[in-house]
């Protein structure tokens, strides 16, 4: 496996938490610590177009592909709801004073992640609460969407991981396999099993057809893992961490491939936050604390 890092965005002036693709597969937005969204075009580099800006830390973006209309989540304050194409705001809900760690959409729902331990769902097309989901104190770090058995994922803070009926909303199964905060969590494309990780730097990967079981267990990184994200074919997966790396690993056999860092690759030199895997030349984008974008092209 060779890995060549192609691009560098450095548009941002305060650390970038997430990215989101957009409906041109050679496209992405970018939000950080600056309350800037930015849009990017891959094969046009360094070429970033201001899409929104907003008074306060960005942690979650969630497009709406139906619409393309890009729901950014400002801390302490609610949802902001922007209209892709014209890059007006079409209308803002105040739904907490919490952070909002993550933003997921299937079908008519919304479903929103706070740091206070609670789940909103809001209806998507109305733009309205339909729900509060409160299962735990601690904070809400990550969702997964599981369309195929009708359930989502949820990681906690609290070193669990929750299952929730996608239909009511019922909690199905709670999944204690971590020792300290889930940062992030992740189906395979076939939905056979979901991948774990957070700050005890391992990798659980978890059999969904047998309960949630522990399939195998990897100490996959020195610090916490952040974040993880599967390759357009399925093959393989990615993941980062504040450890300064990004891995990539066979999604079949889970066996480590190769390692990205800034001795061998120039990579990024404090903690990587987010990974987005864009199906346009199947390159991989990286997010960082230190205010920079890496496109990384795997063959």
């Amino acid at each position: 496996m060779q890995v060549e890092k192609i691009d560098t965005f450095s548009g941002h002036g305060d650390c970038v938490y997430t990215l989101e693709g957009a409906l041109e597969s050679n496209q992405f937005f970018s939000a950080g610590g600056d309350g800037l969204v930015v849009r990017w075009v891959l094969n046009k580099p360094d070429v970033g177009e201001l899409i929104a800006q907003i008074p306060a830390s960005i942690y979650a973006l969630c497009l709406d592909k139906e619409k393309n209309q890009l729901w950014i989540g400002q801390n302490f304050d609610g949802i902001h709801l922007i209209d892709v194409e014209t890059q007006q705001e079409i209308k803002s809900i105040k739904i907490t004073t919490a952070s909002i760690f993550d933003i997921k959409i299937h079908e008519n729902n919304a479903f929103v992640g706070l740091s206070d331990g609670t789940i909103v769902v809001m209806d998507v097309e109305n733009f309205v609460v339909r729900k509060h989901i409160k299962a735990s104190d601690k904070s809400v770090r990550n969702i997964a969407i599981n369309s195929f058995s009708s359930e989502f994922a949820v990681a906690y803070s609290d070193f669990s991981v929750k299952v929730f009926d996608l239909q009511d909303f019922s909690l199905k199964l709670v999944v204690n396999q971590h020792i300290n905060s889930v940062f992030t969590v992740c189906y395979s494309p076939d939905y056979q099993y979901l991948i774990t990780a957070g700050r005890d730097a391992h990798l659980k990967i978890l059999d969904v057809n047998n309960q949630y079981d522990l399939h195998q267990d990897i100490a996959a990184h020195l610090f916490a893992i952040n974040d993880i994200k599967f390759s357009p074919n399925g093959k393989f997966f990615a993941t980062c961490s504040m450890d300064k790396s990004i891995k990539i690993w066979d999604a079949k056999q889970f066996k480590l491939l190769k390692v990205i860092d800034k001795a061998r690759h120039a990579g990024h030199g404090t903690s990587i936050n987010k990974l987005w895997w864009s199906e346009y030349d199947d390159l991989l984008v990286s997010a960082s604390d230190d205010k920079r974008i890496s496109v990384w092209r795997i063959d």
